[in-house]
């Protein structure tokens, strides 16, 4: 990895901003920055490109993170049990992905972003605002559930972690777009570094890569939460619905061999 060319790497680093404000204002992040690495760092093993898109990814989410809990009222209760939960399921998965062919995701992925996509465009009310499907203990109970599955997957392979995060919190929780994307930030950063935990002591992280893009994911990260706190959850919810559909192109014409 060491003859890579500069325009490369400011490619990449352009991607790092890009996947950082996709990110933080409704998830799915990994969807842009990973084709970005496997077309910039064409030599590398899976395990190299998921390492380094979680050692860039890491600053963003936590700048987006932090932007949020300063701005939107974040629920601790939820927000940190589940949380510690999906690190746990994060570091699982990280060392189950090191182990399976990537290809066999791709289906899955596909299917889960059709689903979320439809449900959201046929219930245009959903997530306009916060209606708590549980409370007390069963709430924390189903968000801790979500937030180990989600890990897991997070983990394993990693692209749509913050869409689906956000999904399950509107969808399943009853949040609001808004409050789901504050709380899925702190989610999201707490399995990055769970997958980190297992990838950085491997030697897996391509640092001259991942130290670029995570000054570029952070900016990312940083003005994409800004821009979703002062628009609010009708924008998250229609660049939700915009990610979600060129995630299934992008995905869709993978699995049909168009690109």
């Amino acid at each position: 990895m060491d003859d890579l060319a500069l325009h490369t790497v400011a490619l990449l680093g352009v991607a790092g901003f890009v996947a950082g404000w996709v990110d933080a204002v409704v998830g799915g992040g990994g969807l842009v920055q990973l084709p970005a690495l496997l077309v910039g760092l064409p030599g590398a093993t899976p395990a190299q490109v998921l390492a380094t898109n979680k050692a860039s990814a890491v600053w963003g989410t936590g700048a987006a993170a932090v932007t949020y809990a300063r701005r939107v009222p974040l629920d601790l209760r939820t927000a940190l049990p589940m949380a510690a939960v999906a690190y746990l399921g994060a570091a699982g998965g990280a060392v189950i992905g090191l182990h399976i062919p990537k290809s066999l995701f791709n289906p899955i992925i596909l299917v889960m972003l059709v689903v979320v996509g439809a449900y959201t465009l046929l219930k245009p009310s959903v997530g306009e605002l916060t209606r708590l499907r549980w409370a007390g203990h069963r709430h924390t109970v189903a968000a801790v559930l979500t937030g180990f599955v989600i890990g897991v997957y997070d983990g394993a392979l990693g692209p749509g972690t913050g869409s689906f995060l956000v999904f399950a919190l509107v969808g399943l929780l009853g949040y609001a777009f808004l409050e789901a994307s504050a709380t899925a930030k702190v989610t999201n950063l707490a399995t990055n570094l769970g997958a980190l935990t297992v990838f950085a002591p491997g030697g897996h992280v391509v640092w001259a890569v991942a130290v670029v893009m995570a000054v570029t994911n952070l900016l990312g990260g940083y003005v994409g939460a800004r821009t979703a706190v002062a628009r609010g959850s009708r924008f998250i919810r229609v660049v939700f619905v915009l990610v979600v559909v060129a995630f299934v192109v992008r995905i869709g014409g993978d699995l049909l061999g168009a690109w």
